[in-house]
């Protein structure tokens, strides 16, 4: 059953998807198949890391990423995908990141939920 989203959340979702660059999980399989070099993060809070992610994918939670990212990612030019649980986190997390001055950053639509829903591996700490 999918989540029913309080409207100014949405509102200020949909704001940010009107300024970042988004992809889908087929694209982000690909990327990584194709060993593409990128930096793959997880904004999710920990417990849902902890519980399972993506293959290669850090940790930085959408509440500290502002915060943290530099630590990680030096680099404002290189690419970087964010993925959340279904798309919405990782939107406002990828505006946050090119306010900052990050040039390469995709917010991955579906997140978590399609990457699961297309049955591509997960893995768990």
């Amino acid at each position: 059953m999918a989540k029913q989203h309080a409207p100014r959340f949405l509102e200020i979702v949909n704001d940010a998807k009107s300024r970042v660059t988004e992809c889908n999980v087929d694209d982000v399989r690909r990327m990584q198949n194709e060993q593409e070099k990128f930096t793959l993060i997880d904004v999710r809070e920990e417990s849902e890391y902890a519980n399972g992610h993506l293959p290669d994918a850090i940790h930085l939670g959408k509440g500290v990423i502002e915060r943290d990212i530099e630590k990680s990612v030096g680099d404002v030019n290189e690419k970087i995908v964010l993925y959340c649980g279904g798309g919405f986190r990782s939107a406002l997390a990828a505006d946050a990141l090119q306010k900052m001055g990050y040039k390469n950053v995709i917010s991955m639509d579906g997140g978590w939920s399609g990457w699961k829903n297309a049955g591509y591996e997960t893995v768990k700490n």
